[in-house]
């Protein structure tokens, strides 16, 4: 399914459309279709959401140690066995009749809509950091982290994401290190283990990142601030990764009035919002 063909708009009906292919669309796909509901999986990205990011997944049970990009595959694999389709698509809008708005045009008709459509890393917003985008500022390890080989890195966070993502750098960098505003991490107590004994990281801690620095058109450091003294250091590097936190993907929905004041999306304990056949699920819901 394409959004749109030729340059015409094309317009489908379907008993479920499921917005978001990551763990939570993706598992709302094989029990749609299992019912034998016409069921569409709507995605502008690739299938399986942070899963593509994550470098291991030890945690989800039956899957031993593995990739998140092969868990994401077979979840895929699963979630479309049983007759759901898989569709490229820019949602802008969802509207109380449950007719969906694609960025091309297209109208997408359903009987329900489940919005699973997750969460975006959280910008620093700090001077330097939007035009260092791609030039040494990136939000996936996974993704960025072969590019820094034999180089210094900065991790900015410390949740259990930071952590895991430094630790995947240490095998490609020279150092990681990891920068947060408290004394004391967030994450897992076994995580946070695996950083203390790793000799390629250094934590500094009580401390907030003020500007990226630059030099030749990319990243050449980061200036810091101490959360007591306000005094600044320059720390050296190639590489800026940001995990200070995730906002709500939920723009198409502004216009329903189903979202709290941080734009996660509210529901009840089926799951449903207050708009009949509308239906949240996964990182996007309101806790």
């Amino acid at each position: 399914l394409l959004c749109s063909t030729g340059g015409k708009v094309m317009e489908r009906q379907y008993d479920l459309v499921i917005i978001g292919a990551g763990p939570a669309g993706m598992s709302a796909a094989v029990y749609g279709s299992r019912a034998g509901l016409k069921t569409l999986i709507l995605e502008n990205s690739v299938p399986g959401g942070k899963l593509t990011k994550t470098h291991k997944i030890s945690n989800y049970p039956g899957t031993g140690e593995l990739a998140g990009a092969d868990l994401a595959a077979k979840m895929f694999e699963q979630a479309t066995m049983f007759g759901a389709e898989y569709g490229y698509g820019n949602v802008v809008k969802v509207n109380k009749d449950k007719t969906i708005e694609c960025e091309d045009g297209t109208i997408i008709e359903a009987k329900a809509i489940i919005v699973a459509t997750g969460t975006k890393e959280r910008n620093l917003n700090i001077p330097g950091e939007a035009e260092n985008i791609g030039k040494g500022v990136s939000f996936c390890a996974v993704c960025d982290g072969a590019f820094f080989r034999d180089k210094e890195v900065v991790v900015i966070g410390g949740g259990n994401s930071a952590l895991e993502e430094s630790l995947y750098l240490t095998q490609f960098v020279d150092k990681v290190t990891i920068v947060i505003r408290r004394d004391v991490f967030r994450a897992e107590e076994n995580i946070q283990e695996q950083i203390k004994n790793n000799p390629k990281i250094e934590v500094i801690v009580k401390h907030i990142p003020k500007e990226v620095l630059s030099q030749d058109g990319k990243v050449s450091g980061i200036r810091l601030e101490n959360v007591d003294t306000h005094e600044t250091q320059d720390i050296a590097c190639a590489g800026i990764f940001p995990y200070v936190g995730q906002d709500p993907m939920t723009q198409a929905l502004f216009d329903l009035d189903i979202t709290d004041e941080n734009g996660y999306v509210l529901v009840d304990a089926n799951m449903e919002t207050k708009v009949k056949g509308i239906y949240g699920a996964g990182d996007v819901n309101a806790l």
